[in-house]
């Protein structure tokens, strides 16, 4: 092959038009329509068709068209402006953060996500996962909150989708071109590429960084695809959740370690390591390696101090969708940690198992981001419950209410996702408190004052905005997929402007049952085509690759669509990304979502049509439990939360349900007009739907729950660890061991109540416990009444905890505690003691794997 030297070709701009190119570079553009307007003003035509991407535009514009720019006064005047804003959004010291948490100003954060979906010219995002990453940054950087961003910069990102002339998925990967992107080659001070390495086994990988400024926070991407690495390895990021295990190990070893690396080359110091997912848990390995050199501490000595700064969330309801990797290939990337840590093979497995004897358990990368953290939480108060379910097993012992994993619920980034004609109306009518701070409810209960026949009017004009769209889309798809004339001339005739509109969009997994709606096929028929009430869907989503169930259900849904009843009235768009999503939350008038219950973690397209108005009509699962219990104006709930053992009759049930719902409650309320043609009753709804939810499921708030729940605790943490040489994990090290070691030698002899009388509410049963401690210092362990209301099986329920007070020893070394069990409410109850591990830097009681029940 011959050699090819690269050199880059980039435009000439005049010296008045030289800021755009920082105006193209900084993503803050992605949600300021100020800025959109600006570059579609340039060429809208070249907009559209590099897909939102300025930096392209710049690159690709004609130097007639960039001249005569550059004597146009009205467009540098409105240069000028935006221009003005940037530097004054960057500028501004009076963030959320700054005036409320001032004095933390050193806490830095170090955000890890396999994905990340903050524009449509950066396809580095699949879905939810990557959509949610990204409005995380945004949000951080409109709280002023000092974050920074690490993933990978993917060659093809996620694959893009088009179907056949059968309806059948089809996948197409197109290259990105970094060059090309709003993102920029990280160099040294000697103007030369900055490169980071990690070792793999028998070689080096080496990774350069790109950068892209998301407002105020910066996210860095790892790119293999460089020169100094053989072909296979410049493959590692190749492709978005693409390869084998093999390709998913580099992957999140190049994340994760590579990551921590990256961040020291650049000279960032994080406290916090915050993990999206498990797929960067390999970074607190790193971490540890890392504070072992520097500190000359022992493997347990460091891991004592990487644990307080690690923040981890999970996302997955269900074990299949667990990074799991063999023993034999963790080995084979890991001897030299094992060597380095001083681990045997079965030691450094048990990092990441369930059971650290069982020899045959994969290794868990969740477990791993379990026992390298201090924080834990799931993305709905469900999926909480859910995950401490899935994952009881890593804390034998506790019960399931007391296993660690909290919930701070998903939210989206409403200045992404809310549509200029609507932010509009809000500034006319709510002033700009809600863009200052979306979560100030008092702003949000001004939505009341807007006038009816504006808002409805509002949502008219994006429904028929959805409706070109849709059209121009299929139209498209039909022409690409060798379509007859006839069939896409009808494309120009699908969709009623007028009609009840429901949007369906989303992964095209199985359990999300995308074709539920299809159960009755001849009820759905009425349902869509009743002349004097019409309604129509339109749906959208991919497959995985590998998902034959997914892509079986999409092609059920378009040959539906081909059906000459309905064929005006439903309709697939082909490659859901964030550009037919913005069309989609923006124009519908209803957004269904119908997961099989408990398995949507969160789901965050649902809270994207609130900002703007539409309605949801969902099961009762991830984070619509919430809402829903908000108020019940808000929207419609499929069912009322049950589980199934049944599976069809569920689904069955379920699709009943569904059907009622819009024969009887949400077509009725549509169609439901005044004399003025207003349907009144509807546009309560979506009022109360905007003023309630809006506040709440944001990434604002998401972000700054985040920080004062997590970032601020694990930042004190890490920096009290860090002290003096690390001389607290040091010694937290050291009483570990003497804990592990002298457990045995624990044991409850006798507990003591006065039971045999009855107490009224309102006074206390004083309960004294008499325990062995062998070596162990009454300081050294918690002793609790664990007790609470019994049930039918005789098991306490809403359990509760007092601590027992150290009372004295006895010469025999016997120690007595006793603790008041509060009678606080009538019937019968029950209480044992329990006895746990207590120091003061540990980062829960639970995280030795020991606990002892009377």
């Amino acid at each position: 092959m011959k050699k090819i030297t690269e050199f880059s070709v980039v435009p000439v701009l005049p010296e008045k038009l030289a800021v755009l190119r920082e105006l193209a570079c900084n993503l803050y553009w992605d949600w300021n329509y100020d800025i959109i307007d600006l570059f579609r003003r340039m060429d809208s035509e070249l907009w559209e068709s590099t897909r939102h991407n300025p930096v392209m535009m710049l690159a690709t514009v004609s130097q007639e068209t960039l001249n005569a720019l550059a004597g146009d006064d009205g467009f540098l005047s409105q240069l000028e402006g935006v221009k003005s804003k940037l530097d004054e959004y960057l500028g501004d010291q009076k963030t959320w953060f700054r005036k409320n948490h001032g004095q933390d100003s050193g806490l830095q954060a170090a955000y890890f996500s396999a994905e990340f979906g903050i524009t449509e010219c950066l396809p580095i995002y699949s879905g939810g996962l990557g959509i949610l990453a990204g409005d995380h940054l945004k949000s951080a950087s409109d709280l002023g909150v000092p974050l920074v961003g690490m993933g990978l910069m993917y060659q093809h990102g996620y694959f893009r989708q088009y179907l056949n002339i059968d309806g059948y998925q089809q996948e197409a990967y197109i290259e990105n071109d970094p060059f090309k992107m709003p993102v920029q080659l990280v160099k040294d001070n000697k103007n030369q590429p900055l490169i980071i390495s990690v070792e793999f086994p028998g070689r080096e990988v080496k990774a350069r960084i790109w950068k892209t400024q998301v407002g105020r926070v910066p996210l860095y991407l790892l790119d293999t695809n460089i020169p100094e690495n053989n072909p296979n390895d410049r493959q590692i990021t190749y492709q978005l959740y693409g390869g084998d295990k093999e390709m998913r190990i580099q992957q999140e070893i190049l994340i994760g370690i590579g990551g921590v690396r990256a961040l020291d080359a650049l000279g960032i110091e994080p406290s916090v390591f915050h993990m999206n997912e498990g797929h960067a848990a390999f970074l607190g390995l790193e971490r540890i390696r890392r504070i072992m050199e520097k500190g000359k501490l022992s493997f347990d000595q460091a891991r004592m101090a990487v644990r307080g700064g690690g923040v981890f969330t999970t996302h997955t309801p269900v074990p299949a969708g667990i990074d799991m990797f063999e023993p034999a290939l963790i080995e084979r990337y890991f001897a030299q940690y094992m060597e380095y840590f001083g681990l045997s093979k079965k030691g450094f497995l048990a990092l990441g198992r369930r059971n650290p004897e069982n020899d045959l358990e994969p290794f868990n990368m969740v477990y791993l981001a379990f026992r390298l953290s201090s924080c834990y939480n799931g993305v709905s108060r469900l999926h909480a419950q859910v995950s401490r379910s899935m994952w009881q097993g890593g804390w034998p012992g506790v019960p399931l209410d007391d296993i660690p994993i909290t919930h701070i619920t998903n939210g989206v980034h409403i200045h992404s996702w809310i549509s200029h004609d609507v932010k509009a109306l809000y500034d006319r009518y709510l002033g700009h408190r809600w863009r200052e701070n979306p979560t100030d409810t008092s702003a949000w209960e001004k939505v009341e004052q807007i006038p009816v026949d504006e808002l409805w009017n509002t949502h008219e004009r994006r429904r028929e905005r959805l409706v070109a769209f849709a059209r121009r889309r299929l139209k498209r798809q039909l022409t690409d997929r060798g379509a007859s004339h006839q069939e896409i001339e009808v494309a120009d005739e699908v969709l009623d402007s007028q009609a009840l509109t429901i949007g369906f969009a989303r992964r095209f997994a199985t359990y999300k049952r995308a074709t539920l709606l299809l159960k009755d096929l001849d009820r759905f028929k009425k349902i869509l085509t009743d002349k004097d009430r019409p309604v129509q869907i339109i749906f959208a989503g991919k497959a995985h690759p590998k998902d034959e169930e997914g892509k079986a259900l999409i092609r059920q849904i378009v040959h539906f669509s081909t059906d000459p009843e309905v064929r005006r009235r439903v309709v697939f768009l082909e490659n859901y990304d964030m550009i037919v999503s913005r069309y989609m939350v923006g124009g519908v008038d209803i957004w269904l979502n119908t997961p099989r219950r408990p398995m949507e973690a969160s789901g965050t397209s649902g809270m994207k049509i609130v900002g703007n108005g539409g309605l949801n009509l969902s099961i009762l699962d991830g984070w619509w439990c919430e809402g829903y219990e908000m108020d019940q104006n808000v929207g419609w709930a499929i069912g009322m939360g049950e589980d199934y053992e049944d599976l069809a009759l569920q689904d069955e049930v379920e699709a009943n349900a569904l059907y009622n719902l819009l024969e009887n409650e949400v077509v009725p309320s549509f169609y439901s007009r005044g004399e003025d043609g207003l349907p009144r009753r509807w546009v309560s709804k979506m009022k109360a739907s905007i003023s309630k939810l809006t506040p709440m499921f944001n990434t604002h708030r998401m972000v700054q729950e985040y920080l004062e729940r997590f970032y601020l605790k694990a930042d004190a943490h890490s920096r009290v660890m860090a002290e003096k040489g690390y001389q607290r994990s040091v010694a937290l090290a050291a009483w570990r061991d003497k804990v592990k070691t002298e457990w045995k030698s624990v044991s409850i002899e006798k507990v003591e109540a006065d039971i045999t009388r009855e107490y009224p509410v309102g006074t206390e049963m004083l309960v004294t416990a008499t325990l062995r401690l062998g070596a162990l210092e009454p300081g050294d362990v918690a002793v609790e009444v664990y007790y609470g209301p019994v049930n039918h099986r005789r098991e306490i329920t809403e359990a509760f905890t007092v601590a027992m007070e150290h009372k004295g020893v006895d010469q025999n070394g016997l120690h007595t505690f006793a603790g008041p069990v509060k009678c606080a409410q009538s019937g019968q109850h029950g209480y044992t003691v329990r006895v746990l591990p207590s120091h003061p830097d540990m980062v829960h009681p639970y995280e030795l794997r020991v606990i002892l029940w009377q």
